[in-house]
C-alpha cells in the first residue's frame, strides 16, 4: 500500500456538530509525513508532505550528431521511454548541436519497466527511423536528496538499433529523487503528456508568485494661476482632474472671480512598483452638465516623485506648466498648478477583505520589522473532487491549488484527468503578524480544454492566531461550495500546517501593537474612498499576475481577494443577524439568571446571593478582585475544552443550508442586475418588508434615547418636575445616610420575594413609557 493510502481520520470536529450535515465536518488525519526523507539519515525541506519518489531525467544537450538524406540535416529531439510512458523534448531544425537543458519527471510508483530508453530522432521520421539511442538500468541510477549538490550530467555515446556506435553524443542526468529536488517544479511530469498539449505544457506547472508592492499615491492640488476660461472670460468654474491608468480623480469645482484659483484638495490613487505609469493632470473648466473644456494639461512620471515613510516628512509642493488645450488660441499660455505627489510608504495597501487579511505591514521596507515566525503549509493531496468536465463519457478534473499569504501566492502543478489528485507540494512563509489569514483554493484549470475561465471548487482559511504553536495540524477539509441550486461539497483538501515562533517576546508584543500602520491612524483614509482603492489595488494584482508565466487568471485573483464579500446578500444579512444574538445571548442569560434571583426561582440560590450581595456591599473593595478571579476561573475551567481544530467554514451559521432559491439566485445577481423586472419588484418588495421590519427596531431604540434626553429638557413640564424632586430627595439620603446601607437596601428591595411584588409593571417603567418622544413630529 502506499504511503498516502495509509492515513486515516481519527476525529472529526465541527463548530456546531449537533445541527451540521457530518459532511462538512472537519476531519483530522494522520498521514505519514517526510516527503524529504530518503531512508532514515537525510532530511529534506519537505517534512510536512507525503514522500513521492521520481525518476530524474535532464536532458541538457547534443554534439555531433550525424546528418541525414541527402542534404545532411537533422531535426532533432530526444524521446525517453519508460514502460508505458514517455516524454518528448522540442525540436531543433538543422542543428547538430543542439541544447534543450528539460527535465523529466517519472513518478516512480507508475513504473512498471526495467529500463530507461534514450532515443535521438529527427522531426519528420516515423518511430522505425529514429537515429540512435542509450539505455538505462533503473537499479544503477543513483539517488540524490537536497542539500546534496545537483548531479553532474555526462556525456553518452549513441547507437543505433544493431548496437553500432554511431557519431554524436547526447549529455545527460539521471537520479532518483522526491519531490523536494529543485528540478520538481519545472520538471516535465512525462505520465501527463498524453493528455496535455505539448504547447501550454508550461500553463499546468506550478509557481510562485510574488505579489506587487502596492503604494498609495497622493496628489496634492494646491492652487492654479493664470487660469482664463475657454470663453476668454476671467470668471469660471474650474476643476482638476488627474488619471492614473484607469483610476480617475476629481477635485470640486472651484469658482473664483480673479485669475487664480484653490483647491487644498488630496487625492490618492494606488500605484505598484516600478511606477511605470504616467500622472497625467488637466485643469478643465465647467460648462454644464457632462460638458467639459480642457483648459491646461500636463503629465508627471511616477517614478520621479518623492517617497515618504512618515507624515513628520514635509515634502514642498511644486509649481508645473500647464500645456494649454486645444480649445485656448492664447498665443501666451503661461498657467501654472501648484501639487504635491507623494509616494506613501507608511500605509499599508489592502487588495484583500479586511477580514481575511494575510499582510498588514506599510508599503516601504524601511518600516518592516523582524519576522515574529515562520508558517509551512503542506498541500497533500485532495480527494472525492466533484467532476468539472466530461471525458470518454466519465467525469474527471484538472484541479490545481492555489494558496495566498503575505506577498508571496503560491499555486501547485496541475493534475490531469485526476478526481483524487496528490500534489505533496510545501511552501513557507514569514509570518510578521499572527492575526492574518492564509487561504487555500482549488480551482479546475480549464486551459486544458480551452475554456473559458478557471472554476473554484472548493476554499479554506486558516487563522494563524488559532493554531498553536509547533504543532503540525493535519486535517481533512470540506471544499463547501455554494452554487444556485444550494450549498454542496465538492471534496476534501488535505493539509498539514505549522506555525512556528521565532521570537516568543515579539510574538506576544504583536498582541498590544496597532492592527494597521500608524499613518492608517494619524492620517486616515475615508472608509468608502478606501473601499475604491481596494478594488483598483486588487485590478493591479490580477493584471500583475495574468502576465507572469503560466499565468494567474483575473477569477482566480478575485475569488482568493473575496472581490465579492462587500455586496448585499439575504443570507450573510441573516447569518451576521444571528451572530449578534449569539454574541448577546451571555447577556441575555445573565438577565434571565438576575430576574430568576429577583422571583425567587430557586430560593437557596437567592439566599446566598443575598449574603454574597452583603459582603459584596460591606466590603467593596472586594468587587473588582472577585471579578478578576471570576474570569480567571471561568477561562482556565474551558482550558479543559479549548479548541483542538483550526476554525473551518461552517453551513449552519452560514445559513447555507436553509436558504431559498430564490435567495440564493439574488446573492449570485451580477452588480447591476440581470434579472427581469418581475423578479427585481419581487425581491424589492421582500427587502422592503424586511426593512421595515428593521427600521420600527430602530426606531424603538431612537424613542427610548429620546425618552431619556426629554427627562432633562422639560419637554413633559410635570414629568421633569417629577424627576427634579425625586433627584433632590435621592441627593439628600446618599449624603445624610450611609452610602453601603442604602446599596444593601435598594439591592434587597429588587430581589424582594414574590410576595411583596404586584403582576402590573413597576411605578419607574410606568412613569418612563409616558415620557413623549419625536414620533409625533415624524411625518
Amino acid at each position: 500500500m502506499a504511503r498516502s493510502e495509509q492515513a486515516s481520520y481519527v476525529r472529526s470536529f465541527s463548530a456546531m456538530s449537533a445541527s451540521q450535515s457530518t459532511d462538512f465536518m472537519l476531519k483530522e488525519t494522520a498521514p505519514r509525513l517526510g516527503g524529504g526523507f530518503i531512508g532514515s539519515d537525510k532530511l529534506g525541506a519537505y517534512d510536512l508532505v507525503e514522500k513521492m519518489s521520481y525518476l530524474y531525467v535532464r536532458v541538457v544537450k547534443a554534439r555531433e550528431l550525424p546528418g541525414l538524406g541527402l542534404g545532411g540535416g537533422i531535426d532533432p529531439y530526444v524521446e525517453l521511454r519508460l514502460g508505458n510512458y514517455k516524454g518528448t523534448t522540442r525540436h531543433f531544425e538543422k542543428n547538430h548541436s543542439p541544447e534543450w537543458n528539460e527535465v523529466f519527471a517519472f513518478s516512480r510508483e507508475r513504473i512498471q519497466a526495467s529500463h530507461l530508453e534514450v532515443w535521438l530522432g529527427s522531426k519528420g521520421l516515423v518511430e522505425e527511423e529514429r537515429v540512435a539511442y542509450s539505455r538505462f538500468d533503473l537499479t544503477e541510477i543513483p539517488t540524490r536528496v537536497p542539500p546534496d549538490s545537483p548531479l553532474a550530467p555526462e556525456w553518452y555515446r549513441l547507437v543505433d538499433r544493431e548496437g553500432k556506435r554511431i557519431s554524436g553524443e547526447l549529455m545527460l542526468a539521471v537520479w532518483h529523487g522526491t519531490q523536494a529536488d529543485e528540478c520538481f517544479p519545472n520538471a516535465i511530469h512525462a505520465e501527463e503528456t498524453h493528455a496535455v498539449d505539448a504547447r501550454i505544457n508550461t500553463l499546468i506547472k506550478g509557481k510562485v508568485y510574488p505579489s506587487p508592492r502596492l503604494w498609495y499615491t497622493r496628489l496634492q492640488v494646491f492652487s492654479a494661476q493664470d487660469i482664463y476660461a475657454t470663453n476668454r472670460s476671467p470668471h469660471g468654474q474650474v476643476f482638476v482632474k488627474a488619471r492614473v491608468g484607469n483610476q480617475l480623480l476629481k477635485t470640486k469645482v472651484c469658482r473664483s472671480t480673479t485669475l487664480n484659483y484653490e483647491w487644498n484638495e488630496h487625492l490618492v490613487f494606488v500605484c505598484a512598483e516600478p511606477f511605470e505609469e504616467l500622472l497625467e493632470i488637466s485643469v478643465e473648466e465647467h460648462i454644464e452638465v457632462n460638458k467639459h473644456k480642457v483648459i491646461g494639461h500636463c503629465h508627471l512620471p511616477l517614478r520621479e516623485c518623492a517617497r515618504r515613510t512618515s507624515h513628520d516628512h514635509i515634502i514642498k509642493p511644486s509649481w508645473y506648466d500647464l500645456k494649454r488645450g486645444e480649445e485656448i488660441k492664447e498665443e501666451k499660455f503661461s498657467a501654472k498648478i501648484n501639487l504635491c505627489v507623494i509616494h506613501e510608504g507608511g500605509y499599508h495597501v489592502m487588495a484583500e477583505s479586511t477580514h481575511y487579511s494575510s499582510d498588514l505591514r506599510p508599503s516601504s521596507k524601511d518600516l518592516w520589522r523582524q519576522p515574529i515566525g515562520l508558517l509551512e503549509l503542506g498541500v497533500l493531496r485532495a480527494e472525492g473532487l466533484a467532476p468539472m468536465r466530461s471525458k470518454d463519457n466519465k467525469g474527471t478534473c484538472d484541479a490545481y491549488c492555489v494558496a495566498k499569504y503575505g506577498d508571496k501566492w503560491c499555486r501547485t502543478r496541475t493534475i490531469i484527468d485526476n478526481l483524487s489528485p496528490r500534489f505533496n507540494e510545501q511552501y513557507t512563509w514569514d509570518v510578521h503578524d499572527h492575526s492574518t489569514v492564509i487561504t487555500i483554493c482549488v480551482y479546475h484549470n480549464c486551459l486544458i480544454e480551452k475554456g473559458a475561465k478557471d472554476l473554484l471548487i472548493g476554499k479554506v482559511r486558516i487563522r494563524l492566531s488559532t493554531l498553536e504553536t509547533d504543532r503540525i495540524y493535519t486535517h481533512a477539509y470540506p471544499l463547501i461550495s455554494l452554487h444556485h441550486s444550494g450549498v454542496k461539497k465538492m471534496g476534501e483538501l488535505h493539509l498539514a500546517v505549522r506555525f512556528s515562533s521565532t521570537s516568543w517576546s515579539n510574538l506576544l508584543y504583536s498582541y498590544a501593537k496597532p492592527h494597521l500602520p500608524t499613518m492608517h491612524y494619524i492620517q486616515p483614509i475615508n472608509l468608502v474612498h478606501q473601499e475604491y482603492l481596494r478594488e483598483r489595488a486588487m485590478e493591479i494584482v490580477a493584471h500583475r499576475m495574468s502576465r507572469m508565466e503560466p499565468p494567474l487568471r483575473r477569477e482566480v485573483v478575485e475569488e482568493m481577494c473575496d472581490m465579492r464579500s462587500h455586496l448585499w446578500s439575504m443570507r450573510r444579512s441573516r447569518a451576521n443577524f444571528y451572530r449578534l444574538i449569539t454574541v448577546l445571548s451571555g447577556c441575555f442569560r445573565i438577565v434571565t439568571w438576575i430576574n430568576d434571583i429577583c422571583c425567587w426561582k430557586n430560593p437557596v440560590t437567592t439566599s446566598l446571593v443575598h449574603i454574597l450581595f452583603a459582603m459584596l456591599v460591606a466590603f467593596p473593595n472586594l468587587i473588582l478582585p472577585t471579578c478578576f478571579l471570576y474570569m480567571f476561573l471561568i477561562c482556565l475551567w474551558n482550558f479543559r475544552f479549548r479548541p483542538r481544530y483550526p476554525p473551518h467554514m461552517n453551513t449552519k451559521i452560514s445559513f447555507a443550508e436553509t436558504i431559498h432559491h430564490d435567495e440564493l439566485a439574488e446573492e449570485f445577481d451580477s452588480f447591476p442586475t440581470s434579472q427581469s423586472p418581475e423578479i427585481v419588484k419581487m425581491r424589492y418588495d421582500r427587502l422592503r418588508s424586511l426593512a421595515g421590519r428593521i427600521q420600527t427596531i430602530v426606531g424603538d431604540f431612537a424613542t427610548h434615547g429620546e425618552r431619556i434626553h426629554a427627562l432633562f429638557t422639560w419637554r413633559d413640564p410635570r414629568a421633569t418636575a417629577m424627576f427634579l424632586c425625586w433627584c433632590l430627595c435621592m441627593a439628600i439620603v446618599m449624603y445624610t445616610g450611609p452610602f453601603q446601607l442604602v446599596v444593601l437596601c435598594l439591592g434587597f428591595y429588587m430581589m424582594r420575594h414574590p410576595r411583596l411584588r404586584y403582576r402590573m409593571p413597576s411605578p419607574v417603567m410606568n412613569y418612563f413609557r409616558r415620557l413623549p418622544s419625536k414620533t409625533d413630529c415624524l411625518i
